[in-house]
């Protein structure tokens, strides 16, 4: 259905593809992979219109066709879903269905919504306000209304970063769907279980190039040789770091925001402790992160914060809408989340910018714009702004989207700068991630804390079971 030919695609003097040649049929699924930084949300943006290619061709039904903006892409029926939902969370699901639609009907358009969402098995109120769901039922919304539209070539990006099984397996039954219409799907992804499961043929970037291409049934150990220059080395224990004073306590902690709330939690944490908050989507986690960083207040209970706690971060899992500014580069945020003069001058940040970007190996330069980083470099650049004296590290997802070494990568600094008198809060929907990184863990059903346990004394039969709300 769709061909690029040598698309190649320069961001000044970098570099980000060169000659990728790629083709796409109906009624198929064609995996995307690569580690992070490869070119994958590049090319994918370029195919959308998003951005403009630097060399290359694009042939549609084997005709040449120019794409120059998302418009020329959505006219022959191309839709992206992308990592980062784009909608509008103060509006509702209704009205973000109807966005960037033809008819302004509400009864219609309630209708056509919800014929869709019984059609592929999702259960999204219309009256609900998007910011109180889960990224996973975001997705959900996004991809109806891209189907509404027409689209027949499907491009998701990292589409079950940071979502439940439940939602997976929906997500997964909708592109089976979609495929068995005649649709043709891009699925860029890091996952490598979720290509074996979906797609019918592979192709792997690195460094902006095809490093190889594969048709089902795939060879594992050669996708990987494929994505990286040395094969990932497998994953260490986390380090046994030891609980010590309490630095945080809730108490009978109640709050109304988001899908569950909290209701009369109570938990402490110490210096020391790397504590790991599980669950499905919307079960409590996340409004127990920004409860803890002060971005939400509580309805009821108490919550204490010792002498020892001075300082904390939070990284959202959304971090581009939430953790920086668009339109900005790394230097200014560095600029910005450092303590300066009253006067900016051209070298102001500079060194200790080029010192970040070294350190941790973010690809780009200080004049790069935070949104043409990959996730992975997203989250180095996010990682480097957390200032020495930080004590409570609070993180959503911390390896959303991330490949392999990437997250190896990122769970190596955290753990390496985990101070004694410190500690690291994160909430995950991969228990193995749990499994292997936390001291500590929280599991969450419907705003309750169903265990509370040191990772050594359970295992993950317990978890998945305190995940369904069975108390341990």
């Amino acid at each position: 259905m769709i061909e690029l030919a040598d698309i190649s695609k320069n961001f000044g003097k970098v570099q980000a593809l060169h000659k990728v040649s790629l083709k796409v049929q109906s009624g198929s699924i064609h995996g995307i992979i690569g580690e992070n930084g490869a070119g994958k949300s590049t090319l994918m943006k370029i195919l959308t219109g998003f951005i403009s290619k630097s060399g290359g061709d694009f042939f549609f039904h084997s005709e040449s066709i120019d794409l120059h903006s998302p418009k020329d892409a959505r006219e022959i029926g191309i839709g992206m879903l992308y990592q980062e939902p784009l909608d509008f969370p103060q509006l509702s699901v209704l009205d973000n269905f109807m966005a960037g639609g033809t008819d302004f009907s509400p009864v219609k358009q309630r209708t056509i919504l919800s014929k869709l969402c019984n059609s592929f098995g999702f259960n999204l109120d219309p009256e609900n306000k998007v910011e109180e769901l889960t990224i996973g039922e975001r997705q959900q919304l996004e991809l109806m209304r891209l189907i509404r539209d027409g689209a027949k070539i499907l491009i998701l990006d990292e589409p079950t970063s940071g979502i439940s099984v439940k939602q997976q397996e929906l997500l997964f039954d909708a592109l089976r769907s979609l495929k068995d219409d005649g649709a043709a799907i891009l699925l860029v992804s890091h996952k490598l279980e979720e290509i074996k499961l979906l797609c019918d043929e592979v192709t792997v970037l690195r460094h902006g190039k095809i490093a190889g291409y594969q048709k089902r049934p795939f060879a594992h150990d050669k996708m990987l040789q494929a994505m990286f220059d040395t094969l990932p080395a497998s994953q260490p224990p986390a380090v046994k770091h030891i609980a010590g004073e309490p630095l945080l306590d809730f108490r009978k902690v109640s709050s109304k925001t988001g899908r569950s709330g909290l209701h009369s939690v109570s938990t402490t944490i110490r210096s020391g402790e790397v504590v790991g908050l599980a669950g499905v989507d919307g079960s409590g986690q996340s409004v127990l992160l920004r409860t803890a960083f002060g971005l939400l207040q509580p309805e009821s209970g108490s919550i204490s914060r010792f002498q020892e706690l001075e300082t904390c971060a939070f990284i959202p899992a959304d971090r581009l809408a939430e953790g920086l500014i668009p339109g900005l580069t790394i230097r200014e945020h560095h600029i910005l989340s450092k303590k300066t003069g009253p006067i900016i001058t051209s070298k102001s940040g500079l060194e200790k910018t080029r010192d970040a970007i070294k350190t941790y190996s973010i690809r780009g330069t200080p004049k790069t714009e935070v949104e043409n980083l990959s996730g992975g470099n997203l989250q180095r650049l996010l990682l480097s702004l957390i200032s020495a004296d930080i004590q409570l590290i609070l993180m959503e997802n911390p390896t959303r989207g991330l490949d392999v070494q990437s997250a190896a990568w990122t769970w190596k600094h955290l753990h390496a700068r985990l101070k004694a008198e410190g500690a690291i809060i994160f909430a995950s929907p991969d228990l193995e991630e749990i499994m292997e990184q936390s001291t500590r863990i929280l599991v969450f059903y419907n705003g309750s804390i169903t265990l509370d346990t040191p990772t050594k004394a359970t295992n993950y039969q317990q978890l998945s079971r305190a995940v369904t709300g069975e108390r341990g």
